[in-house]
């Protein structure tokens, strides 16, 4: 079999490798596709090699067939589909005894702590997969762990149905939190200054606004019928957004914090204190936000075919990082690791 590993300076080597057999309690997988995600740009860039220690095999929006199950695994047979949720908890620690293995105090995320999906075989914990319905094929497959991001989100931010939403940020994520708003019957405005994202959102019929050229917060006032918004998701990573996010809030908002920002930023606490503001913190996603994303999109309730931009080969995986690379139209770039 064959395995990508990045070595550094936006680079990636193709080698020949063996399946690792499963232990007990794993499953060793043919990989479909792998998507591209924020992160492993980050790696490509170089700014994660610290934690990545390269030469290392990334990836973890995966989808793919069980080929080997581990001898103490049920629930599973050879030749189904299934994702995994790419967290490596320790089961041991306060947030694991307390049910939040999803940010426990030692995880390892797969794919960056420990060797990822661009490969034609995974051999991972069992108790990380999750089934495909057989109307959910192998490319959308990929999408669910992005789609279970934003699941988590919404779900941390307790979107109702009739309520106004507003996601700062456009991007994939961005764009998957307001669809899965949308799905809860949620009014939804994405506030993004690209303009072809802005055209993305549109062709699910999701309001846009351009916060460059036009006056974000008198337009959510106007939007909202002068109440603001319900629910705030700050998923841009930039000041602005930041400064953006309290004053578009209704009272009694809650803002969900979905970006990771590089640098530290101003946050205006008097409108927390004048509004009774919420803010609340998001950090990938729980078994519930797997299966919620599943079924939405096995419902047809959310739709991910758009969102692939491309589908390249493991042979050209060089080739499909450069050219999602500051690239401004495009959403998904999946790498297809079937053997062949």
């Amino acid at each position: 079999m064959q395995a990508a590993q990045y070595i550094g300076n936006k680079a990636f080597k193709i080698i020949s490798t063996s399946p690792i057999a499963p232990n007990d309690d794993e499953v060793r997988i043919n990989v479909g596709f792998v998507g591209i995600c924020g992160t492993d740009m980050h790696i490509y860039h170089g700014v994660m090699d610290a934690r990545v220690k390269p030469p290392h095999t990334i990836g973890h929006e995966i989808s793919g067939t069980v080929a080997e199950i581990g001898k103490n695994v049920t629930g599973f047979m050879v030749g189904e589909r299934v994702v995994v949720r790419p967290l490596d908890y320790c089961g041991d620690c306060p947030a694991c005894h307390a049910g939040h293995s999803h940010v426990c105090h030692n995880l390892k995320f797969m794919g960056i702590d420990t060797p990822g999906a661009f490969q034609n075989s995974w051999t991972v914990k069992a108790r990380t997969l999750h089934k495909l319905p057989a109307n959910v094929d192998l490319k959308q497959g990929a999408l669910i762990e992005p789609l279970s991001v934003a699941c988590h989100d919404i779900r941390r931010a307790r979107v109702k149905a009739g309520e106004h939403v507003v996601v700062l940020g456009g991007g994939p994520i961005g764009q998957l939190v307001a669809l899965v708003a949308k799905s809860m019957g949620a009014e939804v405005l994405i506030s993004e200054p690209n303009e072809h994202r802005r055209q993305f959102a549109a062709q699910y019929g999701i309001e846009t606004i351009n916060p460059i050229t036009d006056d974000l917060t008198a337009f959510v006032k106007q939007w909202s019928n002068q109440k603001g918004a319900d629910a705030v998701f700050e998923v841009s990573g930039v000041q602005q957004a930041v400064d953006a996010m309290v004053h578009v809030a209704a009272v009694r908002g809650r803002i969900c914090m979905v970006a990771i920002h590089s640098q530290k930023p101003q946050v205006d606490l008097f409108q927390f204190f004048w509004k009774e503001l919420e803010l609340l913190g998001a950090r990938v996603y729980e078994h519930a936000d797997f299966e919620m994303a599943i079924d939405l999109v096995a419902s047809g309730k959310v739709d991910l075919k758009p969102f692939i931009s491309s589908v390249s080969e493991l042979a050209n995986i060089g080739d499909a990082f450069a050219s999602m690379d500051n690239n401004p139209t495009g959403m998904k770039a999946l790498v297809s690791c079937e053997l062949v």
